[in-house]
């Protein structure tokens, strides 16, 4: 799908062709649609494809009449039937007259943009626009990484009584999607640092503060995501150690049950054999049958406070 905007009065609005100062907007492009864009502008297609690969890593290559941009952006995917967080790459090419952004998906990135929802936002300044697209993609990588953090707080109170491998493999996944975002961030950190140094793309003198903005939202996010991967981390070791003892205790109550009952299982079994009567205790009692319950009753009680003051419960 392609889509083109233009800010028009300080506003953005969406238009049908592509004009110098435009945004183009390309979301999952089908072949056509690229050759097309190739032959109308004198963009390479292995350049406006790469950003289709999901292997693809960040870089910045800088052409004769373009310069391409490679970043990686955040993103909710599902596994298991849960939705996790993963990265997709996102292509930014900056030509003389126009942007254009291609990524395999709608974006939360640009969804603001398209919207109109974000300040000082002009298709026109090209640099400042990059420099708003990777200030929203830190920011959406500190929100997910905010999130990540609250489910694992959900899964650690579940994880205390818990002898299931469930929780583990939801801390698992969080612990996968972590090291998507630190491998991403670090990567776009080198980006950052290369951006400026472009000159084919045009600078203005007050995107300087915002470049700071930028560079200090995304360390904060790959420090934030070193420091919930370490606490992860060293959750699924404890945590596991943490299931295996509670199944034991588990166990272990279930063995001390097993003991306790068989006593009086053991004393009715007996009386429940095809004996002489004369041998059997209080076999001609009247209240025989009420003595033997109430005697393995007894016995049962007197092995289990044994077993609790030994700590067996």
């Amino acid at each position: 799908m392609v889509r083109i905007f233009k800010t028009i009065d300080s506003s953005i609005h969406e238009i049908q062709e592509p004009e110098e100062g435009c945004w183009v907007a390309l979301t999952n492009p089908t072949a056509t649609e690229i050759f097309q864009i190739s032959e109308r502008f004198g963009i390479e297609v292995d350049d406006l494809r790469a950003p289709l690969d999901e292997e693809e890593r960040a870089r910045i290559e800088a052409e004769d009449n373009y310069t391409l941009i490679l970043v990686d952006i955040p993103m909710i995917e599902e596994r298991n039937d849960k939705d996790w967080y993963g990265t997709i790459p996102l292509g930014i090419i900056v030509t003389k007259k126009m942007i254009f952004t291609i990524c395999l998906e709608d974006t939360q990135v640009l969804a603001r943009f398209m919207e109109g929802r974000v300040r000082n936002f002009f298709t026109y300044m090209k640099t400042r626009f990059i420099l708003q697209i990777l200030y929203r993609n830190a920011s959406m990588y500190l929100r997910y990484l905010r999130i990540i953090d609250k489910k694992s707080e959900q899964v650690e109170e579940k994880l205390h009584m818990s002898t299931r491998n469930q929780e583990l493999m939801e801390l698992l996944e969080l612990e996968k999607s972590l090291v998507y975002f630190t491998t991403s961030l670090r990567s776009n950190e080198v980006v950052l640092e290369k951006l400026l140094k472009v000159d084919t793309i045009k600078q203005y003198p007050e995107d300087t503060d915002l470049l700071e903005d930028v560079i200090i939202e995304n360390k904060q996010a790959i420090e934030m995501a070193n420091i919930y991967s370490g606490i992860l981390s060293s959750m699924m070791g404890t945590f596991a150690s943490v299931i295996s003892n509670n199944l034991n205790v588990v166990m272990k109550v279930l063995s001390v049950i097993t003991i306790v009952m068989s006593i009086p299982t053991i004393i009715f079994s007996a009386y429940g054999m095809n004996l002489n009567a004369h041998g059997m205790p209080f076999s001609f009692t009247t209240h025989g049958f009420l003595i033997i319950i109430l005697l393995s009753i007894a016995v049962s009680i007197i092995a289990a406070v044994i077993l609790s003051k030994k700590k067996f419960f």
